[in-house]
């Protein structure tokens, strides 16, 4: 039966690379809908994109793949909707936004469950008929929290969890727990304003514009591999708050655009950095 992959291919690059694989698939009686390729000249290294089409024999084309290119880092990922679990604190824009687009069939995912160390949010979760898990941090060390919110995590197995402005900084613990699978939103063009109230720092350097950043999380605060970026103007006249408020909207574009990316198997991450096909 005929179903639709996206392959991943990253490797360094060689001569012909582009044909060995082809060719693969072509034995394999799979059409290609779709081909990007991009090569980082810097680094020496190849990445692929195909959507393919066809009676897919998923090993049997990554055992052959990995024959022909031993040293690549190869995935075949279904054409099919994602998991997510949400986790949030107070501000309701993020997670509003994406509620939305969930609800009009607009983000290619599906949200299992939103964890909020507060309840500020529940209400509005629950108006889209989205369980919500309240998992208080009062009163526990940070590791404690951490591990109630992976337990509660752990309950739906996502295949990303997305940061929609959860204020907590997480511990290498629990980061490591979900490599490469947790993007947030920082409301500061990264590098710049880095860690807690970027719009106040921003206020105080007295810029001109300001901006918001969708990330990978790692171990360093605020520095995983950038996803997606932009900037609005601002001007003397603007207050912190007033700064914060314009950003409302620049973390909502940006957290969307990111997680349209990252949903459609479009983002490579290299070292610190990603590649976008």
């Amino acid at each position: 039966m005929n179903s639709k992959w996206v392959l991943l291919v990253d490797t360094v690059d060689k001569i012909g690379l582009i044909h060995q694989i082809t060719g693969v698939l072509h034995r394999h009686n799979i059409n290609i809908d779709k081909n990007t390729e991009y090569v980082d000249k810097a680094q020496n290294l190849f990445f692929m994109r195909s959507e393919i089409e066809g009676d897919i024999e998923q090993q049997q084309l990554l055992d052959e793949l990995h024959q022909i290119i031993p040293s690549a880092h190869v995935q075949l990922k279904p054409m099919a909707k994602k998991n997510i679990v949400v986790l949030v604190t107070k501000e309701a824009h993020a997670i509003g936004d994406i509620l939305i687009k969930h609800q009009f069939d607009a983000l290619n995912a599906n949200i299992l469950a939103v964890v909020g160390n507060r309840d500020n949010l529940q209400g509005l979760v629950e108006k889209f008929d989205i369980p919500f898990h309240y998992v208080s941090h009062e009163g526990l060390s940070r590791e404690e929290h951490e591990t109630a919110v992976q337990a509660t995590i752990d309950q739906y197995q996502p295949d990303y969890l997305i940061l929609a402005k959860y204020m907590r900084i997480l511990t290498p613990q629990f980061v490591e727990s979900y490599p490469s699978q947790i993007i947030n939103i920082h409301h500061s063009f990264l590098p710049a304003f880095i860690g807690a109230n970027p719009y106040k720092q921003a206020f105080e350097r007295g810029v001109k514009i300001i901006g918001a950043t969708a990330h990978f999380v790692n171990n360093n605060l605020d520095e995983g591999p950038i996803i997606c970026q932009n900037v609005i103007p601002v001007d003397h006249s603007d207050s912190w708050q007033q700064m914060a408020s314009k950003g409302r909207d620049v973390e909502r574009t940006v957290l969307a655009n990111a997680l349209r990316l990252v949903l459609d198997d479009q983002v490579f991450v290299s070292g610190n950095k990603t590649v976008l096909l």
